[in-house]
């Protein structure tokens, strides 16, 4: 990883409060958040762009708000969507667009949901996407066979997945030295 751009835009996904509902089960990556922030402090720090998304499909209860450790300072930009990819319905891609963002950082919750929609269309969108291994995270989910598939097990095959033709793979330490 080279040295970032300073107009890197940091795409924190869903990171809402339906996601600490115990229904959702056992996950991984306890210290997702722990990383997100520590992304975000430097985001902030340096001044780069920040975009919040913000899954709303469905009636806006107390539960689709922010995390309370995220939530989006003034200029800092909101995108509102009502499915997986952040791009789908919204103006995120015009407004990296017009900001001349051509790379991007991405967090966020889930790994094998909303995260990984968002990296396959921004690697297919043209940007050069880095996607943060360990400020992800997702939950034990049961497949279509009644077999339980662990959040491990999800989450380093999604990272299989996008590596290398949808994103590049980091950790936010790697990030943090670059950035």
């Amino acid at each position: 990883m080279n040295q970032l751009p300073r107009n890197t835009a940091l795409i924190i996904v869903d990171v809402q409060k339906f996601f600490e509902n115990p229904r959702w089960g056992k996950r991984n990556n306890p210290h997702a958040e722990d990383n997100i922030e520590r992304l975000l402090k430097k985001w902030r720090e340096t001044e780069r762009p920040i975009y919040h998304i913000q899954h709303v499909e469905g009636d806006f209860t107390p539960e689709r708000e922010f995390k309370d450790f995220i939530v989006p300072l003034e200029g800092e930009l909101i995108i509102r969507k009502s499915v997986n990819s952040s791009f789908i319905g919204t103006n995120l891609e015009s407004s990296l667009r017009e900001r001349n963002i051509d790379t991007l950082v991405i967090v966020g919750l889930t790994t094998n949901h909303c995260v990984e929609t968002t990296t396959r269309m921004a690697g297919n969108l043209g940007f050069h996407t880095f996607l943060v291994t360990d400020a992800t995270a997702t939950f034990d989910r049961k497949g279509p066979d009644g077999k339980v598939y662990e959040a491990d097990e999800i989450h380093n095959m999604t990272m299989v997945n996008l590596s290398e033709e949808f994103a590049t793979i980091v950790t936010t330490d790697q990030v943090l030295n670059f950035s």
